[in-house]
C-alpha cells in the first residue's frame, strides 16, 4: 500500500472513532435541588412541635393541627377564613427542615363559631366605652355649654336689633351666630375625645352635600339673597303705587321670597324677589306731584298759538290743577288735516285723582277751544275718480245755524265747563284701605321697615 493510501485509511478510521463522540447530548445544566435524606436543623418531631407552638399563639390558628413525616408538613383542622389557612401554610413553609406543606385545612362555617368573635368584640367595645364614659360625659357637657351659650346670645333680639335695625338681617345674623357656636362646640368635644378625624370627614361630606344642594336650589338661594338686598335698600314702601316690569299695583308686603302687590283690580300678585331686584321699578307714590298730558287737534287754518293760550287758560281755571308749575302747551306735530297741540298740567295726588283730573282737564280744554271758534276737524280723505266716472259728488253748502241757536250751544258748553270745575276729583282710597287692612291681619313676615334707607 502506498503512502497516500495509508494516510487516507488513517483519516477514515479517525472519523469513525470521533463521530459517535460528537453525536452525544450536550452537557446537562445545573442539577435540581436534591432533597436530603435527613433534615439539616431538626427532626420531624421537633418541626411539628415548633409549628404547634407558633399556632398556639395565634387566635385564628389555634384549631389547626400539624403532622410531619420526612420533612413533609400536613396541616389539618379548621379556620374561619381562607386567609387564615393561607397564613398557616406560609408559616409552616418557613420552618427550617420543611420540604413542602400539604394544606388540608377546612373552613368553619358554623353559626356558633361566627357569633363568638362578634360577641367578644361587642363586649370589648362596651368595656372600652364604660371605661371612657367620664371622658364622653365631659365632652358632651362641653358641647352643651358652648351650644347653649350661642343659643342664648342669638335669642337676645334687642342685641341684634341694636347691631342692625333691619329685622331680616338681624334674624339672619342671629341664626348664623347660633350655627357657628354649634360647630365650635362639636369641634371642642371631638378634640377632647381625640376624634377630630371624624369631624373632618363629616364636614367634608357636608360640604359636598351643600354644594349639590346649592346647585339644586340656586333659584331659591337667588331669591333669598335678593330679599336681603331689597330689605337693606328698599325701593318702595307699603301701599306705594308701583309698576314692576309692566306689573302694576299697590305694595302689600315684602317677604323673604316674594313681593306681594294688590293690582288695581283688587287681586293679589306675587313677584319673586330675584325678578324685583333686577326689574325696572316705576313708583307713582314717591313724588306726590304728578303731571298728566293729552293732545288735541285744531284746523290747519286756525291760529295754533291762540289755541294753546285758550287751552292753558281753561286748565288754569280748574281748582285741582296746580298753579306752580303752571300748565303748558306746545305744537307737537302738523298732520294731514290738523295741527296737533300737546297740553300738560300738574296735580297733587294726595288731593286729586290722576285719571279723574286728566279726564276733566281734557274736557275743559276741548270745550274752551270750541267756544273760541276753533274747529276740531276729523281726518279728511281725498278721492280720485277717472274721467269716465259719472259726476256723483256735488258741492253742497253747510246748513246755517241761527244766532240764537249758536248762543244757546255756547251757554251749554260754559255750564259743562263750570260743572267740570266743581266736580269731585278726590282720590279713590278704597284700594289703599284694603292694603292697610291686609297688613293689619298679617303683620308678621314683612321686611319693609320705615327705618330702612330708601333708594
Amino acid at each position: 500500500m502506498t503512502t497516500g493510501l495509508k494516510i487516507i485509511a488513517l483519516l477514515m478510521a479517525a472519523a469513525i472513532i470521533i463521530a459517535p463522540a460528537s453525536a452525544q447530548d450536550p452537557a446537562p445544566a445545573d442539577p435540581a435541588p436534591v432533597i436530603e435524606t435527613a433534615p439539616l436543623g431538626a427532626g420531624d418531631a421537633e418541626i411539628a412541635a415548633r409549628i404547634r407552638d407558633i399556632f398556639a399563639e395565634i387566635d385564628s390558628l389555634q384549631r389547626v393541627e400539624a403532622s410531619v413525616a420526612s420533612g413533609v408538613v400536613t396541616l389539618s383542622g379548621t379556620t374561619q377564613t381562607a386567609d387564615a389557612a393561607a397564613r398557616a401554610e406560609a408559616i409552616a413553609a418557613r420552618i427550617n427542615g420543611v420540604v413542602t406543606v400539604e394544606n388540608e385545612i377546612e373552613r368553619d362555617v358554623s353559626v356558633s363559631t361566627r357569633l363568638t368573635p362578634a360577641a367578644g368584640q361587642a363586649e370589648t367595645f362596651f368595656r372600652d366605652a364604660l371605661r371612657s364614659l367620664p371622658l364622653i360625659l365631659l365632652a358632651l357637657a362641653m358641647f352643651a355649654a358652648i351650644a347653649a351659650f350661642g343659643w342664648l346670645l342669638s335669642s337676645w333680639r334687642w342685641l341684634w336689633r341694636h347691631i342692625t335695625p333691619n329685622a331680616f338681617i338681624a334674624e339672619l345674623a342671629a341664626s348664623t351666630f347660633r350655627g357657628l357656636f354649634f360647630i365650635l362646640g362639636a369641634v371642642a368635644a371631638l378634640s377632647l375625645l381625640d376624634a377630630t378625624a371624624l369631624l373632618g370627614a363629616f364636614l367634608g361630606a357636608a360640604g359636598v352635600i351643600g354644594l349639590a344642594v346649592g346647585f339644586a336650589v340656586r333659584d331659591t338661594i337667588e331669591n333669598y339673597i335678593a330679599s336681603i338686598m331689597l330689605s337693606l335698600r328698599q325701593p318702595f314702601r307699603p301701599n306705594d303705587h308701583v309698576v314692576i316690569d309692566n306689573k302694576e299695583g299697590r305694595v302689600i308686603r315684602l317677604t323673604s321670597r316674594a313681593t306681594i302687590l294688590m293690582t288695581l283690580d283688587g287681586n293679589h300678585l306675587r313677584i319673586p324677589n330675584a325678578s324685583v331686584f333686577k326689574a325696572v321699578i316705576l313708583n307713582y307714590t314717591r313724588n306726590p306731584e304728578r303731571r298728566f298730558d293729552f293732545e288735541l287737534g285744531v284746523d290747519a287754518d286756525d291760529d295754533p298759538i291762540a289755541a294753546i293760550e285758550t287751552g292753558i287758560e281753561a286748565m288754569k281755571s280748574l281748582d285741582f290743577v296746580l298753579k306752580e308749575p303752571p300748565p303748558l302747551g306746545f305744537i307737537k306735530a302738523v298732520g294731514d288735516s290738523n295741527i296737533v297741540i300737546f297740553f300738560a298740567a300738574w296735580i297733587d295726588q294726595r288731593q286729586a285723582d290722576f285719571a279723574k283730573s286728566r279726564s276733566l282737564a281734557l274736557s275743559a280744554a276741548k270745550d274752551a277751544l270750541e267756544d273760541a271758534g276753533f274747529a276740531l276737524p276729523e281726518p279728511i280723505y281725498r278721492l280720485r275718480f277717472d274721467e269716465k266716472a259719472p259726476p256723483i259728488l256735488k258741492e253742497t253748502t253747510a246748513a246755517t245755524v241761527t244766532t240764537g241757536e249758536a248762543g244757546a250751544e255756547k251757554q251749554k258748553k260754559r255750564e259743562r265747563a263750570a260743572a267740570a270745575a266743581a266736580q269731585d276729583v278726590a282720590p279713590d282710597t278704597h284700594l289703599e284701605e284694603k292694603v292697610e287692612e291686609e297688613r293689619r291681619e298679617e303683620p308678621q313676615g314683612d321686611l319693609l321697615s320705615p327705618d330702612a334707607p330708601v333708594e
